[in-house]
């Protein structure tokens, strides 16, 4: 039986009855199977993403691997100051920008549409045949998917040039990888083709909770399939692509270092110079490692506040929101 405490009387002199709140200790040992499934995830990100928080404090240092923390030489903001005066460390904005958007806008726009297309198909099996070989690629190392865009894009045999020849789009191979204009794309394609399958599996999963019964009143009322899409489908996982876009709003600074290693080379190392890429070469691959935390710090608390802000906007604007 529930707990009841008595509330004040009301205006009519009634009195009325309120369930007694539980504790919060009560309610974790009542969820204590949900806790411990949780616990060790709790670890790996306390471990991983709190932890490491330590070394921040090389960023106000001039820091010397042989002297440690504790014995390196306090240099305040100097490191601030160097990486907001270098014209390298906007042109790594600039360029982080510009590929995050890309790939934000044709990641969201082709995951959703693949799940669409897969959520339409009737036979069972071929379905989960579509579906596996469009996740497969997320499994494949970067260093083998950067081989194959290599190899496809190459002037000397390449699949794509050799088909846009055949076709009479161009007349000689064209050197996609070393004109830096299609660098942006280059990274937003290869990044679509790896992930889409991945990415709409979560689309899926929300497809699926929608109630059939909607679908067959749907039917009834003489809809057809791009009706339902746009009345039915959207509509119901449109929360699952809000959540999914705030907590990626969070990660437009972040472009992916082992893809943008691989792929980039100097001939357009103007729009490949990311601030993964910066901070590689000129902070930890210049022995500046007070200056690549420095440039990490500033990575965090843009994604912070980015995240923060949107989430906000969305709470705002849709009543719905990540935390």
């Amino acid at each position: 039986m529930i707990k009841a405490e008595v509330s004040p009387k009301l205006e009519n002199g009634s009195v009325a009855l309120m369930p007694k709140k539980k504790s919060f200790f009560a309610s974790l040992v009542r969820q204590k199977d949900l806790v411990l499934i949780t616990l060790p995830f709790a670890a790996l990100l306390i471990l991983f993403n709190y932890v490491p928080l330590w070394g921040w404090i090389m960023a106000f240092q001039n820091y010397k691997p042989g002297l440690g923390i504790f014995n390196s030489k306090w240099v305040g903001f100097k490191n601030f100051y160097d990486l907001f005066h270098d014209s390298y460390f906007f042109l790594g904005i600039r360029n982080t920008l510009g590929i995050s958007l890309l790939k934000l806008v044709t990641g969201y726009l082709g995951s959703i549409t693949l799940a669409l297309l897969i959520n339409e198909i009737k036979n069972l099996a071929f379905k989960k045949t579509v579906q596996t070989i469009s996740y497969l690629p997320h499994f494949v190392s970067w260093v083998v998917v950067s081989g194959l865009v290599y190899t496809c894009l190459s002037t000397d045999g390449g699949v794509v040039n050799e088909i846009l020849m055949k076709l009479h789009i161009i007349s000689e191979p064209f050197n996609f990888m070393g004109t830096p204009k299609l660098f942006w794309g280059v990274m937003a394609g290869s990044d679509l083709w790896k992930e889409i399958g991945w990415n709409s599996i979560i689309y899926l999963a929300a497809m699926s909770g929608i109630n059939p019964d909607i679908y067959e009143a749907a039917d009834i009322d003489g809809a057809g399939r791009f009706r339902k899409i746009f009345s039915i489908t959207l509509p119901g996982i449109l929360p699952t692509i809000k959540i999914l876009l705030i907590l990626s709003v969070g990660n437009l600074l972040t472009v992916g270092f082992e893809q943008t290693y691989l792929l980039s080379n100097n001939m357009v190392i103007d729009y490949s110079q990311t601030l993964e890429l910066y901070v590689y070469n000129y902070g930890m691959g210049m022995g500046r490692y007070s200056f690549a935390t420095a440039a990490g710090i500033f990575n965090s608390v843009v994604a912070l506040i980015l995240v923060t802000t949107f989430n906000k906007l969305s709470k705002t604007i849709s009543g719905e929101s990540a935390f």
